[in-house]
């Protein structure tokens, strides 16, 4: 019998990531599981840009949950685990990339704070200010503190939970970026030229207001909403701004966004990388090639 094995997809946001994976998904016999942190949260179907094809881990957090990387871990490791056991083939898609890791690999995940540390993480940054917290950062974990600019206010509070927790954000022995897996997988990211990847990002966010974008972030923000999901990308700026500017802002965000995603792309062990400026059927179709050819996926072998 083959040894069980995953197929992970990584892509800048608007790279084809979802058509791709429902093309995977249509030729073999595998199920999607999504490593995207916002679309996790249900009620912003329409801004987070989630499938309509039948994704795990998709839409199962409300949005007044703050989001757990470790309890995401959890429950990505029991659906690969269960796939597997059900004779199909995992495909892990994503675009958050500490989270398609998550999925992927064991993680050094510290534990969960004690209540009221952040929180009083918080309140001494306020106190001390910038220089004073990231002068008390350099204190208790110079390697973090050499890595965070003193204004970034979240990482610096992140920075010093962890320490309290005898973590690091810069850790010695770094496990995110080796190519350990629990299974065997295969990685492949989606290249699409930067110029394109920005005219559907634009043709992306035209789309999301004409299909009522606006009216889905008023009803959401009608109920307790977590300071995780406030990241979501543009939720502030369509709740806060009239629509053209709102519009203008959404597209700057994501394609910022954007090439931050083509820069962890990089940094992923042994990624294939293909061609994705082309039908998502052809793409589909390299990458079960590719899998074939390493005697990933049952069916033809190369050579």
């Amino acid at each position: 019998m083959a040894e069980p094995f995953v197929l992970a997809l990584f892509g800048p946001t608007a790279s084809g990531k979802s058509a791709v994976a429902e093309a995977l998904a249509e030729r073999a016999a595998a199920e999607l599981v999504s490593a995207d942190a916002m679309q996790l949260y249900r009620g912003l179907p329409i801004l987070t840009n989630q499938a309509s094809y039948p994704t795990h881990l998709v839409a199962i957090w409300p949005l007044s949950r703050e989001g757990s990387l470790g309890e995401y871990e959890r429950r990505a490791h029991a659906t690969v685990d269960e796939i597997l056991a059900r004779g199909r083939t995992p495909v892990v898609v994503g675009g958050t990339g500490l989270y398609l890791r998550a999925a992927l690999a064991e993680l050094a995940i510290p534990p969960e704070p004690a209540p009221g540390l952040r929180e009083r993480l918080e309140a001494a940054y306020e106190r001390l200010g910038p220089p004073g917290a990231h002068a008390l950062l350099s204190e208790r974990d110079p390697a973090a503190a050499a890595a965070v600019h003193p204004n970034d206010r979240r990482r610096v509070v992140r920075a010093l939970e962890l320490a309290e927790l005898g973590s690091s954000l810069r850790p010695a022995d770094d496990q995110l970026w080796t190519g350990e897996t629990r299974h065997p997988t295969l990685v492949f990211g989606l290249d699409v030229p930067i110029e394109l990847l920005d005219r559907r990002i634009e043709e992306r966010a035209r789309a999301m207001f004409a299909a009522g974008v606006e009216d889905e972030v008023r009803r959401a923000l009608s109920e307790p909403i977590s300071r995780t999901a406030w990241t979501v990308h543009g939720l502030r700026p369509i709740a806060e701004l009239p629509p053209e500017q709102a519009f203008a802002e959404l597209v700057r965000i994501t394609r910022r966004y954007a090439r931050y995603q083509r820069k962890w792309m990089r940094r992923i062990p042994r990624l294939v990388t293909v061609r994705a400026d082309r039908p998502e059927g052809e793409i589909a179709d390299e990458i079960l090639e590719v899998a074939r050819a390493r005697q990933l996926v049952p069916g033809r072998r190369a050579g």
